[in-house]
């Protein structure tokens, strides 16, 4: 009988260890047979607030999803992190987000500093990192295996802007206006590169601190330099305090901004209605998000209405959109035998537009696509497009290293 009893003890201690041990193995993988983990992080609180939309814009198309039934039979759950936009909290928060929740994949997450700051962690753990919202170059060299690409890289930015000043719209006195880091350096090398197949150069390149809010004296060196047309590769602070100096003091050119201020609604009112009164370009990698005639704009737009009522349908929300649709094409691509490694193979062979630009990626190439379009703030703060789709075919600085 006290053997039995001894047996049946035995028995319960082992089943619990095995209990355990699969219920370890199932967080670590990041999913189960009813759910997928995925996360993000974003600055929901602090100046880089605004971006932070970012990561409540992807909630809009997981949703979508879990009302459809999942993927496979799987809900995704998805937790998003405040991180303040700063590097060493965005390392705590993804290691709590792969420690303790176990979550298979992350999507989107704002900066290139905090980007790079867990950078390494995630390709040592293995975990999938798609549409890192950031357009700086380190994250492609070396290549990383688990993280691919869709916010165009700052080279091709810069360039694609500076052929349109040039080819389009015919000036010859291009100013830069940038953020003394990475986000600038790399759009500087595109811009240059590119006027100098016309034999020009830029006529200042004037550098801005990120906690710069007096930008008189760079004004003034822009306006001395005789500059018809001005590239800005600058926060939405920094973008508007300079278009209202500018105006100020009688300076009016062109101004065509990077793509991270696609939000005219947000820059009209910042810039007290100048955004749109001076007519400012920018760059874009989106359809326009207000076009409801295009039938997966309209989609999202109604959705995000429904669900989230309290959020404004801006560029940044639906971004949020954008940096995970490869992500769930790939997960439906996959099928229901679920692995880092069968989910990396579908991203390694996906070629796929959903509301953002077209991706094509191969198990050597994850970078983000090559094209963007040109938009102009309208008089309502509306967007007109002024050029389509256009592909930077200069070689990037990136190649040179092959």
């Amino acid at each position: 009988m006290r053997l039995n009893k001894v047996i049946l003890v035995m028995f319960v201690v082992f089943c619990a260890v095995f209990l355990m041990s699969f219920a370890g193995w199932a967080q670590k993988a990041g999913f189960d047979d009813k759910e997928i983990r995925i996360g993000q992080w974003g600055p929901q609180t602090g100046p880089a607030a605004p971006w932070g939309a970012v990561a409540r814009g992807t909630r809009v198309i997981f949703d979508l999803v879990n009302e459809e039934g999942g993927i496979h039979g799987r809900k995704i759950r998805y937790f998003i992190r405040d991180d303040q936009y700063n590097p060493s909290q965005t390392m705590a928060a993804v290691r709590d987000l792969v420690d303790r929740q176990g979550v298979f994949a992350f999507v989107g997450g704002v900066g290139t500093a905090p980007g790079l700051a867990v950078r390494d962690y995630l390709r040592q753990k293995k975990i999938i990192w798609t549409s890192v919202c950031t357009g700086a170059k380190g994250f492609y060299d070396p290549f990383n295996p688990y993280l691919w690409g869709v916010w165009v890289l700052y080279e091709d930015d810069g360039s694609i802007i500076a052929k349109f000043l040039v080819e389009k719209k015919k000036f010859k006195k291009i100013a830069y206006l940038y953020q003394n880091d990475d986000w600038g350096a790399d759009a500087m090398v595109g811009i240059k590169k590119r006027l100098k197949t016309y034999g020009m150069d830029l006529v200042a390149a004037v550098p801005v601190e990120p906690i710069e809010r007096d930008l008189s004296s760079q004004v003034a060196r822009l306006k001395a330099s005789g500059a018809e047309a001005v590239i800005g590769m600058v926060a939405p602070t920094q973008a508007a305090i300079a278009l209202r100096t500018a105006v100020s003091v009688g300076f009016h050119p062109q101004w065509i901004h990077s793509y991270n201020l696609t939000d005219y609604v947000l820059m009209n009112m910042i810039t007290d209605g100048l955004w749109a009164k001076e007519g400012v370009m920018t760059s874009a990698f989106t359809e326009d998000i207000f076009n409801y005639n295009i039938p997966i704009v309209k989609k999202y737009a109604d959705a995000a209405k429904r669900l989230y009522p309290q959020e404004r349908w801006g560029i940044f929300f639906a971004a949020g959109i954008v940096v995970a649709e490869p992500l769930v094409e790939a997960l439906k691509r996959t099928g229901r035998n679920l692995s880092t490694e069968a989910v990396a193979n579908q991203l390694n062979n996906l070629t796929f537009q959903g509301m953002g630009p077209k991706i094509k990626w191969t198990a050597t190439n994850h970078r983000p696509p090559r094209e963007l379009r040109i938009w102009q703030c309208g008089p309502k703060g509306e967007v007109i497009v002024v050029q389509d789709w256009t592909v930077n075919e200069l070689p990037l600085e990136l190649d040179k290293k092959k």
